[in-house]
């Protein structure tokens, strides 16, 4: 988002909550683009791990697949 500097100096906070929340804050004066707002690195958000599927991926198919029913080779790997 841009601003203009007379918004920044009566928004501040919010605009650094935004930039916390990891928006892009930019501000100008008379329509010119000056700074970018950014947070430091220790307050910048952080993702969470995805823990032990963090290398996983899903089969293109698997949407498809999991509304077919099961061949008999799955039946039986299932027991049934």
């Amino acid at each position: 988002m841009t601003v203009n500097m007379h918004e920044a100096k009566t928004q501040l906070s919010r605009l650094v909550a935004a930039v916390l929340a990891g928006e892009e804050v930019i501000l100008a004066r008379g329509g010119k683009e000056l700074v970018r707002l950014v947070a430091l690195e220790q307050h910048a958000p952080k993702l969470r791990p995805m823990g032990i599927y963090a290398d996983s991926t899903i089969d293109p198919d698997f949407e498809r697949r999991s509304m077919e029913p099961l061949n008999e080779e799955e039946l039986k790997s299932w027991g049934l």
